[in-house]
């Protein structure tokens, strides 16, 4: 008799303990499904070089600022529409928390305008005088990762070309100076100029 409750005791044991492990993966699917996580991750190489994301387009559209050389001298820094994009997943922790979670990614596209008609580099077309998208022009991406980029407030900054299609397929991360010092003096919010950028505001 104390032999079948001893085994009895046990079974009952092991059934709760699958009960709870059933359960926690339930919570877990629970959470990946909710959107806790970031799916989209950016992929590094063995060199420990970024490799390009090809599907950006599909991503989440934040905005595109334009610094056109017709209104700074002829001599703009970033003379192109800033086409920016964000992964998915990444756009709806940050929508929900305020944060940008590790391996988060920003791809920003560089589109030349159309063409110049006038000296402030504005062109007519039917739906009047303005700036209108013209060729691809290059890219360039930041990435979210605290460990790998300790030594630029945890993002690291890589550029894919600044020049028409086809574009590099891989990039190193740029040097500090090159862009993440800027983006430490100015940015908005965690390295990343959310002032422009309506639906990360």
């Amino acid at each position: 008799m104390l032999k079948l409750r001893s085994n009895a005791l046990l079974i009952g044991m092991a059934l709760t303990a699958a009960f709870a492990l059933a359960a926690c993966e339930v919570v877990n699917t629970a959470g990946a499904e909710s959107g806790d996580t970031v799916t989209e991750k950016p992929e590094f190489n063995a060199a420990g070089e970024l490799v390009r994301p090809e599907n950006y387009y599909e991503w989440i559209f934040v905005g595109s600022p334009l610094t056109p050389n017709g209104l700074n001298g002829g001599e703009a820094g970033f003379p192109e529409f800033h086409n920016v994009y964000i992964q998915p997943s990444a756009y709806r922790i940050y929508k929900k928390t305020g944060i940008f979670p590790e391996g988060t990614i920003l791809y920003k596209e560089l589109q030349l305008v159309l063409r110049s008609d006038f000296e402030d580099g504005s062109a007519n077309e039917a739906s009047g005088r303005g700036y209108f998208p013209g060729a691809f022009n290059g890219a360039d991406v930041a990435v979210k990762d605290s460990t790998r980029f300790a030594d630029t407030n945890g993002w690291g900054y890589f550029n894919f070309g600044h020049h028409a299609p086809p574009l590099a397929k891989t990039a190193q991360a740029l040097p500090a100076e090159a862009c993440a010092a800027c983006h430490i003096a100015n940015a908005t919010k965690d390295m990343v100029f959310t002032k422009f950028y309506t639906r990360l505001q």
